[in-house]
């Protein structure tokens, strides 16, 4: 995997995986009423999966091989507790 990241396309395969994903939640709205997204909602979430990947990007290219898999688990952890928060309000009312 951290080979992949390496490579100089793996910045266009980031943004070519967050445009198809952000195409889910677009297409749902198509056929039912419980999605509902404001283009808010698009941008933060193409922004925090963007982020992700820039930062897995950059953990394997800069961090060392014995480093890379605590660090990067630790930035996916931190997406899923941002996205959490941010959707539902774990802990906090940011999302509501």
């Amino acid at each position: 995997m951290k080979r992949l990241l390496q490579k100089d396309s793996a910045l266009i395969w980031l943004m070519a995986a967050t445009g198809v994903l952000l195409l889910i939640p677009l297409t749902a709205m198509q056929f039912t009423s419980e999605v509902y997204w404001t283009g808010a909602d698009f941008l933060v979430m193409g922004g925090l999966l963007l982020s992700l990947g820039g930062m897995l990007i950059l953990l394997a290219r800069k961090a060392p091989t014995k480093y890379y898999r605590v660090l990067a688990v630790t930035v996916l952890l931190a997406f899923l507790y941002l996205w959490v928060e941010l959707s539902v309000g774990l802990f906090f009312s940011l999302g509501s």
